[in-house]
């Protein structure tokens, strides 16, 4: 009986509290006013040309790997990547890459592994990457 008792005294007393939320603690957005996303929510579309050698030819079906954090509020930061290909023109569009610092890298047959480290601060923005061909081993 007592545990019945405590429960009902729970359940009044968070009644009590919703009921007299104040109502300036809710949101007031109009339609009229837009927040902007924190800058973690706002996306970008990235092209990404990558281009090799002495006559800077494009290079084709390069694996590109974009790389992130999504930081969350309540649980653990969770790390995020996509893989795209590139085309005959060495172009690789990400139409939803998050605005802030990203990891680019590349990696193609026959030319050296690239990797850096990226700020995305324009809605759309290009990024060209020149590859460099591997030193001979004798």
């Amino acid at each position: 009986m007592k545990l019945f008792g405590k429960a009902a005294l729970c359940l009044v007393l968070a009644a009590t509290i919703v009921s007299t939320w104040p109502p300036w603690a809710q949101s007031t957005q109009t339609e009229g006013s837009k927040a902007e996303p924190p800058q973690s929510e706002q996306m970008s579309r990235v092209t990404i040309e990558v281009f090799g050698g002495e006559k800077d030819a494009p290079v084709e079906n390069a694996s590109i790997y974009l790389k992130y954090v999504e930081e969350r509020k309540v649980k653990k930061d969770r790390k995020v990547e996509l893989n795209v290909k590139t085309n005959r023109d060495g172009t690789a569009h990400i139409p939803a890459a998050p605005m802030g610092r990203v990891l680019i890298q590349i990696v193609a047959d026959g030319w050296k592994t690239y990797g850096r480290w990226y700020d995305i601060t324009d809605a759309k923005q290009t990024i060209k990457v020149r590859l460099e061909k591997p030193p001979r081993w004798y």
